[in-house]
């Protein structure tokens, strides 16, 4: 018998053995609407390409490292979206072939950050459609900055995501109204326990 566990196991690697899933790490700019732009780039309005895999965790204070996952429709499709990357001005590094990366890395993205301050950590539910992130990212102020950001394509009508946002507590009455305008369903962890051992 095999459990569901088991199951996504083996569906993830056989989207990466299969060559339907291609992993980047990417280097942006650690600056204001650098990461709305790379969302942009990554899943343009008309294109049938989906994000797979997303991870960030503010580290330094001129450039992010992101971890992410693209579907692909063909073999050795990931050297060409790598290029197209590069082209728009962000570093990349095609990780679909990388052992390490798809084991081990994956799942270790993150971790503490002196420079996440006045962060509040947010679960929430995406719908699985194209522009629900651009939704969060255009609706978000443009003062508040994302120190965190996780989400792993699970195959279902809903996206679970993990989000750190930086908010000064002045403008805690705007990050309400911003979060229950959204219309996702969401829970504040900023106390949960787990988040002040691993993360904060």
């Amino acid at each position: 018998n095999m459990n569901f566990d088991r199951l996504r196991f083996v569906a993830e690697r056989a989207e990466v053995g299969e060559q339907r899933e291609a992993l980047f790490a990417v280097t942006i700019p650690e600056e204001r609407g650098s990461f709305k732009r790379f969302c942009a780039l990554v899943s343009p309005p008309g294109s049938t390409r989906q994000v797979t895999e997303f991870n960030y965790r503010i580290s330094d204070s001129s450039s992010a490292q992101i971890f992410v996952g693209l579907t692909t429709a063909q073999g050795g499709e990931s050297k060409k979206i790598a290029a197209q990357f590069k082209r728009q001005g962000f570093a990349a590094l095609d990780l679909t072939g990388d052992e390490l990366a798809k084991t081990h890395i994956r799942h270790m993205v993150g971790g503490r950050s002196e420079l996440a301050r006045d962060e509040r950590l947010f679960r929430f539910t995406f719908p699985e459609r194209p522009g629900a992130l651009m939704t969060f990212l255009d609706s978000m102020h443009a003062d508040w900055n994302i120190s965190l950001f996780h989400y792993r394509n699970q195959g279902a009508d809903y996206g679970r995501i993990l989000v750190g946002l930086q908010v000064p507590k002045k403008d805690s009455g705007a990050l309400r109204s911003f979060l229950d305008g959204l219309g996702y369903p969401y829970t504040d962890e900023t106390s949960n326990p787990v988040y002040r051992l691993f993360l904060r």
